[in-house]
């Protein structure tokens, strides 16, 4: 099984304000769609409850501290370990948030795919540092956003080595 992180990081490593996404880029939410489709996402009880639904297409596994909580139509878990073990499965497994949950992840994790914001955003929560010295960059392509205020960005693909 594959452990992939999935994540849209802001030059200074935002990734999201106020449980939601400081930018607008629905090519990157079609990219991640084709990526995750038929795939177990993990996500944290927060970015679930942003998202407000389970994800078609997609097995929902939300892990939360709350051993009573339960969705219908999601496995709720209570445990990194827990969510890899109901993912047995699946081939690749994705890890879609939030910033606690990518900081557990991590350690484990052989491959991130990582929009790279080429632009500083506003935020509250932040992609966690990681030692790029243990990945190896696979893929990088880059992108920019339409009209006066476009930015950049990059698809990019981290293996660990």
């Amino acid at each position: 099984m594959r452990i992939s992180i999935i994540a849209a990081m802001a030059a200074n490593r935002t990734i999201g304000i106020e449980n939601r996404l400081p930018w607008h880029l629905p090519d990157d939410l079609k990219r991640f769609k084709a990526l995750t489709m038929n795939h177990h996402i993990v996500m944290g009880r927060k970015t679930y409850d942003s998202i407000g639904k389970p994800l078609p297409g997609r097995s929902t596994v939300i892990v939360t501290r709350n051993v009573d909580y339960a969705v219908p139509g999601c496995i709720a878990v209570n445990s990194l370990d827990a969510a890899l073990t109901v993912s047995f499965s699946d081939e690749e497994v994705f890890f879609v948030g939030g910033a606690d949950l990518y900081r557990q992840a991590l350690p484990i994790a052989n491959r991130i795919y990582l929009t790279e914001i080429q632009r500083v955003f506003d935020g509250d929560a932040f992609f966690p540092e990681f030692d790029k010295s243990q990945w190896t960059e696979t893929a990088r392509e880059p992108h920019r956003t339409e009209g006066d205020t476009g930015f950049d960005y990059h698809y990019v693909i981290y293996d660990r080595q």
